[in-house]
């Protein structure tokens, strides 16, 4: 099954249904199931950001299985929909006007039993058994 990579405190609030949309400055056109795998690198500013939230924040594992239904260029008309969904989460991500790249759209999120392994960049092969 595909995995993908994303850093903490992002990957915890996918697996939480706080975000549904991952940003990546290229587009795919797969969709389908992926596991979301929490990174080893954190953004600290973030983490503090969302600390309130009680979450778990684990690292190095993958913590959750999803689908990925769609591949949204990032502009103007994107942003003005997206931040109000939930300004605290997408604010900081996607209102840069500079910022240039694709919201990849995850749905049907469900947490897992936590998996220790190291990720890759991009999307990745697991050989995940439910």
């Amino acid at each position: 099954m595909k995995a993908i990579t994303i850093k903490q405190p992002y990957a915890s609030l996918i697996a939480n249904g706080y975000k549904e949309y991952e940003f990546r400055t290229w587009k795919t056109k797969y969709r389908g199931e992926v596991l979301i795998h929490a990174g080893k690198s954190i953004d600290k500013k973030a983490m503090k950001r969302f600390e309130k939230l009680n979450l778990e924040y684990p690292v190095g594992c993958i913590i959750a299985k999803a689908r990925i239904d769609d591949c949204i260029k990032v502009d103007d008309e994107f942003r003005k929909e997206v931040v109000p969904q939930n300004p605290e989460v997408y604010s900081g991500l996607v209102t840069k006007p500079d910022w240039e790249g694709y919201a990849f759209k995850i749905d049907n999120v469900q947490k897992i039993v936590p998996i220790e392994i190291n990720g890759k960049l991009s999307f990745w092969e697991y050989d995940y058994k439910n």
